[in-house]
């Protein structure tokens, strides 16, 4: 295609700092560790890339480095952007990168207290860098690559189990051929760092790949657009403060590999659109909920910690016999955490029994940049959903993003709900939902394939 034939496009990229205060707890590890920080290891930004067709068509890409972002602070951000430039709401993606070692924006009950102060601030932090990105706009060229990851992440449900190994890219270059910005998604937990350094902030190995991406190529601005991983996490060799850094070291050549042999994007057009979708969910019994209330309540009553690991603690993490770490080795600690959490969550549910709608609201985004596609959900996805969105899509490039625009936490597939897992059956009590049945996950992939074909795809 000549140069006249080339479509024209547009693009911004701007970025803040969304360091917490002090006094502001990290999330992610739970249970009632007041894990505030003690450290900045390296900032965390909100990035946001925007991107126009030449009919005006916009979307912005928005990178939060932050463990979760609700529906309501994402309807903020939005609305805050929408009004000082032409983005239309649906048209902005607000993707969490999920580190552990930072702040969250949405309840997830003991794993660190969200902070109203610190919401207010970066939201307001995350719609300059959105605005900002909108008025730095130029001409660019965009190009689209990938590039398979193996060996590196582990399916942390089952042995063996699947893992999304395909790494996507988007290559922004200006006009007068440098490059301007790189977006990069992959699909495996951010959590090499918090064993290292656990009150310290910090992007975990995401940051470590856009500090790279930026090292290596200067005036490049970078995002790292977290996906599919909430089966997924890397291998826990890198879990040392010897190796780290290996695993930003390991994404970032992977990335590489990727912009360096991306194409051209050469088909006009931008276009979004999202859906909102009902995924089925089930209400507690009384039995499981007196369970775990009644263990609780002994629990704390008495100090006992006789087969602590078969009780309630056998569903609170995914390695039950490791939690006690999280608290200077105390059994009794760890014994005493989980215990509270469970009368705490036994007071929430046991009046709400029979109330509950047996549904759960989502969000499902999809994007067309060209021929260059983005889906994303408010989730901890499954490997196994997102592969099968990839099996019914049938356009190559394609990006997955989960913890986009919200949060439901995670979004297991039929054989996890089956197993009563963590992920499962644990986590919709920490954030205060009933749990998913094992029919959500095929919902959620239909209706992101339904999202992406609506756009004509």
């Amino acid at each position: 295609m000549s140069a006249q034939q080339t479509p024209m496009w547009q693009a911004g990229v701007a970025r803040t700092i969304i360091t917490p205060p002090p006094g502001v707890e990290l999330a992610g590890l739970g249970y009632y560790l007041n894990r505030t920080w003690d450290r900045v290891h390296d900032d965390l930004h909100a990035t946001a890339l925007v991107l126009s067709d030449e009919r005006g068509q916009s979307v912005a890409l928005t990178a939060l480095d932050v463990l979760y972002a609700d529906r309501p602070a994402v309807e903020a951000i939005r609305a805050r952007a929408a009004a000082e430039t032409g983005l239309r709401p649906e048209a902005i993606c607000v993707n969490c990168s999920h580190s552990h070692n930072a702040p969250t924006m949405a309840l997830f009950d003991g794993a660190g207290e969200v902070s109203g102060d610190y919401v207010e601030q970066t939201i307001a932090r995350t719609a300059q860098a959105i605005i900002g990105a909108w008025r730095a706009r130029e001409p660019a060229r965009l190009q689209v690559g990938a590039a398979r990851l193996t060996g590196f992440s582990y399916n942390r449900t089952r042995e063996g189990g699947p893992v999304d190994e395909r790494l996507g890219a988007l290559w922004v270059i200006r006009a007068d051929g440098s490059p301007l910005a790189a977006a990069i998604n992959f699909h495996t937990h951010p959590t090499v760092f918090w064993q290292v350094e656990p009150r310290s902030v910090s992007r975990d190995w995401p940051g470590h790949v856009v500090d790279l991406i930026e090292e290596t190529w200067p005036g490049v601005t970078a995002l790292y657009l977290q996906g599919s991983c909430g089966d997924s996490q890397p291998k826990l060799a890198y879990w040392t403060p010897e190796r780290y850094r290996e695993a930003g070291a390991i994404v970032f050549e992977a990335a590489r590999r990727a912009l360096e042999s991306a194409r051209e994007i050469t088909t006009p057009g931008i276009a979004a659109v999202e859906r909102e979708g009902l995924l089925p969910v089930r209400r507690w019994t009384r039995e499981e909920v007196l369970s775990m209330y009644d263990e609780g309540k002994h629990r704390l009553a008495t100090g006992d910690t006789t087969d602590w690991v078969n009780g309630i603690a056998s569903k609170v993490v995914c390695f039950p016999h490791r939690l006690p770490e999280r608290y200077g080795g105390s059994v009794e600690r760890a014994v005493e955490a989980v215990s509270r959490f469970a009368v705490r969550w036994g007071e929430h549910a046991l009046p709400l029994l029979e109330t509950q709608p047996e549904t759960r609201r989502a969000h499902f985004q999809a994007m067309r940049i060209g021929d260059a596609w983005v889906v994303t959900n408010p989730a901890e996805f499954f490997s196994t959903l997102a592969l099968e969105i990839r099996q019914g899509w049938p356009h190559e490039d394609l990006l997955i993003l989960g913890y986009a625009n919200g949060s439901v936490s995670y979004l297991p597939d039929a054989y996890e709900v089956d197993r009563m897992s963590y992920a499962s059956l644990h986590v919709p009590k920490a954030i205060r939902e009933l749990p998913f049945t094992r029919d959500a996950g095929a919902a959620a992939v239909a209706e992101s394939l339904a999202a992406l074909r609506s756009l004509g795809g």
